[in-house]
């Protein structure tokens, strides 16, 4: 899978990538969970994860080319290809593995090796992290790719946000169909292709 996903970013021509690659290679990104308790949370869930949203992206784009050829021009492959795989890019370096405890269906108390997630070293968000990341490591992204980016957690990033923030995200999705193919593949890959596994009880 790394090296797939390797291949992928490779393919993109574009300024800064070889700086989102070699931080990628220096992070855990290719071994950290995707959650603590939920999809993709075991060791390689993040990039299980991300390619899996990049598959997605890109069989959704020829399904929607079919039905409107006119978004061939608004859906360019390079363009799917970074939002899927770096979306979550803001999850890098923040899983430590720990040993908790839980009841067993028993009511026993008992110890298991699970995740616990750490925002404190950058705590701007989700979306909007992960745009900053790229943009900091001198990723040229365009305009579609950061409304796409920011906005992929769609309304679960909405709850307690200002009036001025759920119209940013309606003015968004009206921008770019970008925005729609990034979260349908996010919650496709999540929701319906990927597994919670139940941590193993430790002895």
């Amino acid at each position: 899978m790394k090296n797939t996903v390797l291949t992928y970013l490779r393919s993109v021509n574009r300024r800064g990538m070889d700086n989102v690659i070699e931080y990628l290679e220096k992070s855990d990104f290719f071994v950290a969970p995707a959650s603590t308790n939920f999809h993709g949370n075991y060791v390689g869930g993040l990039l299980e994860h991300s390619l899996n949203c990049c598959k997605l992206g890109l069989q959704l784009r020829e399904v929607l080319i079919a039905q409107k050829p006119e978004l061939a021009d608004k859906l360019p492959e390079e363009s799917i290809i970074v939002v899927t795989l770096l979306h979550d890019i803001c999850k890098a370096n923040i899983y430590k593995e720990e040993i908790k405890n839980r009841k067993n269906d028993k009511g026993l108390w008992e110890k298991y090796r699970g995740y616990t997630v750490d925002y404190s070293k950058f705590p701007v968000g989700h979306g909007e992290k992960s745009v900053i990341m790229l943009l900091r490591l001198g990723l040229d992204l365009s305009t579609d790719e950061i409304l796409a980016i920011r906005w992929h957690m769609s309304a679960w990033d909405l709850a307690m946000q200002s009036p001025e923030s759920k119209s940013n995200y309606s003015t968004a999705k009206e921008m770019t169909p970008l925005c729609s193919l990034m979260q349908a593949s996010d919650c496709l890959a999540s929701g319906v292709i990927e597994e919670t596994r139940v941590p193993i009880t430790l002895l």
